[in-house]
């Protein structure tokens, strides 16, 4: 269909656009991932690292060991001074980053690195404020251009989300949306409506760290989740052991796990393990246990 006669047609029928849009997006490198861990039988590890933590160099040396052992997709965080639901682990670690002058410029011109070396899709979970500040078709652009995937907006609302939801999709970037336990059933259908890439299901009220069990509940709330939306359903928040990743997994199409990666990252800043020996053995630690909860997954 020529340009023209598109503009036209989308203009006389909003349905035919959003279809379209919608396409974009089902064709993006997370609707290929989830397709062929479906064919495969496998759920998705979603890892969750800082940006820049200590420093861009060794961020990008742990994308590759997450890649290596296993990883499905990775969430990159984007170091924010007013911390959104994120637990002590991961407000230290952005503090952290922002601290040695972390900036949007050294996170593109990471993911233009990263992207080119690993396989697995990088996202980026990001405050909608530093994306609002930045112009929203500007930030998308940049995310576009360097190899994003998608992006997470947790302080996003459903009411305020339209117009970063239509640059994403004609971007081909993912939108990931949140639903919590606190979130009403009516409001939740709606979010899972709209989520393109995968729906992230928070497991636990409160904010991000390891917890020792599951909540209550969880597992039934997945399951009405899933009658829906059409896209994956991934849980994060408080998931941190290969048996926790085993159970979620169970039901959803995979597991995010964040603060007890994130902690890995508190050695990389510390003197004591400056030499290149110690932070090769930090890396193959990290590696290591990414690949214990890789397995987790089936």
């Amino acid at each position: 269909m020529e340009l023209a006669e598109r503009f036209f047609t989308e203009h006389k029928d909003p349905e035919l656009k959003e279809q379209r849009l919608r396409m974009k997006t089902e064709e993006g490198p997370l609707a290929k991932l989830f397709a062929n861990l479906k064919r495969e039988g496998r759920k998705a590890l979603a890892p969750f690292v800082t940006a820049g933590d200590p420093n861009c160099e060794t961020t990008l040396a742990v994308i590759e060991a997450l890649d290596r052992a296993g990883a499905s997709l990775c969430e990159l965080g984007v170091p924010y001074s007013d911390p959104i639901a994120d637990g002590a682990v991961i407000q230290s670690s952005y503090t952290r980053a922002l601290a040695a002058g972390f900036t949007l410029e050294k996170l593109f011109a990471l993911v233009r690195l990263a992207s080119a070396r690993v396989k697995m899709p990088i996202l980026a979970m990001v405050s909608y404020s530093i994306i609002y500040r930045r112009g929203i078709d500007r930030f998308v652009a940049d995310a576009k251009a360097c190899g994003m995937a998608g992006l997470v907006v947790p302080d996003l609302p459903l009411e305020e989300s339209d117009q970063l939801d239509q640059a994403c999709r004609s971007a081909g970037l993912a939108l990931v949306r949140l639903v919590t336990p606190t979130t009403p059933p009516a409001r939740a259908e709606e979010i899972a409506r709209r989520a393109t890439g995968f729906l992230y299901c928070v497991a636990v009220a409160g904010v991000t760290g390891a917890r020792t069990d599951l909540p209550a509940g969880l597992l039934e709330r997945i399951e009405w989740l899933r009658t829906k939306t059409e896209v994956p359903i991934l849980v994060g928040f408080g998931i941190s052991t290969p048996e926790q990743v085993q159970a979620v997994t169970a039901v959803a199409d995979g597991a995010i796990v964040g603060s007890a990666l994130v902690r890995h990252l508190e050695g990389f800043s510390d003197p004591h393990h400056a030499a290149p020996a110690a932070q090769a053995t930090l890396l193959k630690n990290l590696e290591e246990t990414v690949g214990r909860l890789a397995a987790a997954t089936g």
